[in-house]
């Protein structure tokens, strides 16, 4: 993967949720609740641990309802546009979000997550890395299987059924539509005695086991809705 040449002027310090994290949590899960009447269902998050949410990407709110899998804190990886609007960047620095640049590969964002996986904390990174659109699931980026591989975290697939009704790409206002959450069987990367680099071929098996687990959840999440 080539590195992108872009000069990066970003701190390499990994900011935790500030005060305000808490407030936020309760307000998204009102939302939640109330207005897209957020179920979830499959196997619970670990309990402790690192751990990366790996979800179906098909709406902006997304990011918003995937806060419903656990109620462990979140650290969300997103797209660095993200922080263009100065109101919103500061809202994702208070949650303990940090952007990630799409176009090659970003060394310090990939740091920061290792960082908040070896926490054992929960980092939420969207596989497919940007909004895709069907119900068919393939060509993850191979991200969550690099960091799961490297730093021994549980990936936890997450379908996501009735966001894309809710809120199309390219729509501004979203609808009050049923949404489901399917949690699928955490997948563990095999232990390597003595650390040491992982294999092209491990990252790429555990991939394309994310892949399949995450058509599985999707599948249910979309009957469902």
């Amino acid at each position: 993967m080539a590195v992108t040449a872009r000069q990066d002027t970003r701190s390499d310090e990994l900011h935790l949720p500030g005060g305000a994290y808490p407030a936020l949590r309760v307000v998204a899960h009102l939302v939640n609740r109330a207005y897209w009447r957020v179920s979830v269902q499959g196997t619970p998050v670990p309990s402790d641990g690192g751990v990366i949410l790996a979800p179906i990407h098909r709406s902006f709110i997304d990011f918003f309802v995937v806060s419903e899998a656990t109620r462990r804190r979140l650290f969300f990886m997103t797209k660095e546009e993200m922080w263009d609007s100065r109101l919103l960047g500061r809202v994702l620095d208070s949650t303990g979000a940090f952007p990630v640049r799409r176009e090659g590969t970003d060394r310090l964002s990939l740091a920061r997550a290792q960082a908040v996986l070896e926490r054992g904390e929960v980092l939420v990174l969207f596989p497919e890395g940007t909004r895709r659109s069907g119900p068919k699931v393939q060509d993850l980026q191979e991200g969550a299987a690099f960091l799961a591989a490297r730093t021994g975290a549980a990936i936890v697939p997450v379908g996501i059924g009735g966001t894309s009704e809710s809120l199309a790409k390219g729509a501004k206002i979203p609808r009050p539509v049923k949404v489901h959450l399917v949690l699928g069987d955490a997948l563990v990367p095999s232990p390597r005695p003595g650390g040491g680099r992982t294999p092209r071929s491990e990252i790429r098996e555990l991939n394309d086991r994310l892949c399949e687990a995450l058509q599985v959840v999707y599948d249910r999440a979309r009957a469902l809705a």
